[in-house]
């Protein structure tokens, strides 16, 4: 007793984990992994691993983005088994992380990619990870560690004897928090932005509440392609530090991308809202935007590939700003309370909730793996 009045947050906190972890082992795990795409240096690919771990190709570089492959996060038993296996993986250049929560750091899966690489003879990758988080990585076997504060960039430079152009990497603001215990509140946070001359500039926002900050972000850098998160929302008190699948969108339209690929959702259980629930409200809410053909779900595993051609067209078709909904306008990031232009849609709409429905309807064109 005298424990739950000394520390209720801890008590309360626990409680919610042991109800995730009892619920994360009800059900099999789903999902098949699949080879990752061969991509010629002038493609980019983005492949979609699982809840917000991506690789992405672009500029003849190959960079992994929050890469969780094992089944458990100490107890929390993933729902979907990873896309891809880590001794499929192209030559990694990099790994980025956009903060230290142990479902984006999983540090026995950086271990083991820099033992895949060391294993193929291969240079093991740098790490890049936001200020304070470097600790966490050392040890770990990577070339280098870079630490990045917002609005902060590094260069993966061209290789030598190459026609690669260099691939500049921006830190960005999020509104989340970094510690990966209770204590370590220093710890910071955000997302990237990947740019390369004659590629679609990528933005992987990392795990983020909405914010005018995304209007910034697509201010500043310009991203072709936004990865942006649509679970773990409900009860309402957990979109003080994630979105909403409709402030996901709206996010989207502040940053003025081409193309929104959504991310961290039906990997793990982490909010209380159904496991089946973001995705078929996301696309709803695109086509009550009319802007459908902008939202491109990805099955773990699978890609959205642009040649040069690709990265023209899209850029064909960004967005004016004039067409954008506006915001009071702002010269620095600030934190303002979640808001959503789009209206959300209730729990109990009745939307498709089958697993695969999603996919199904999809248009997107895969193009077949092969080594």
């Amino acid at each position: 007793m005298a424990m739950a009045q000394t520390h209720p947050f801890r008590v309360r906190k626990l409680r919610q984990l042991w109800r995730l972890v009892r619920e994360s082992n009800a059900q099999p795990l789903l999902g098949e992994a699949h080879l990752p795409p061969a991509v010629h240096a002038t493609d980019t690919a983005v492949t979609f691993i699982g809840h917000s771990s991506f690789l992405i190709q672009t500029a003849g570089r190959a960079v992994l983005i929050d890469p969780v492959f094992t089944t458990r996060l100490v107890v929390l038993r993933r729902q979907r088994r990873p896309g891809l296996v880590i001794g499929d993986l192209p030559p990694i250049d990099a790994v980025l992380l956009t903060h230290a929560h142990m479902d984006h750091l999983n540090r026995s899966s950086l271990r083991a990619i820099t033992l895949e690489m060391r294993r193929r003879k291969l240079p093991a990758p740098a790490v890049i990870v936001p200020n304070n988080v470097d600790d966490l990585v050392s040890g770990l076997g990577f070339a280098e560690i870079r630490s990045l504060g917002w609005w902060d960039s590094t260069e993966l430079a061209a290789r030598r004897g190459t026609q690669d152009t260099p691939l500049r990497i921006s830190a960005t603001p999020a509104r989340h928090w970094g510690a990966r215990l209770f204590r370590d509140t220093h710890r910071g946070f955000g997302g990237y932005v990947l740019q390369s001359a004659g590629s679609p500039a990528i933005y992987h926002s990392g795990d983020t509440a909405y914010f005018n900050g995304f209007a910034e972000i697509g201010r500043r850098l310009q991203p072709d392609i936004a990865l942006l998160p649509i679970g773990a929302y409900f009860p309402d008190s957990y979109r003080a530090v994630h979105t909403s699948p409709e402030e996901a969108l709206q996010g989207f339209l502040d940053l003025g991308a081409s193309l929104m690929i959504p991310m961290h959702y039906n990997t793990f259980r982490l909010g209380r809202e159904p496991m089946h629930e973001p995705l078929p409200r996301l696309l709803h809410a695109a086509g009550s935007a009319k802007i459908s053909d902008r939202v491109k779900p990805l099955a773990e595993g699978r890609s959205w590939i642009a040649s040069e051609a690709g990265h023209a067209e899209l850029q064909q078709h960004r967005p004016s700003r004039s067409a954008r909904p506006l915001h009071p306008a702002a010269t620095s990031v600030k934190v303002n309370p979640p808001r959503s232009i789009i209206a959300p849609t209730p729990h109990s709409a009745p939307l498709d909730h089958r697993a695969d429905a999603p996919f199904s309807r999809l248009s997107e064109r895969w193009r077949s793996p092969a080594h």
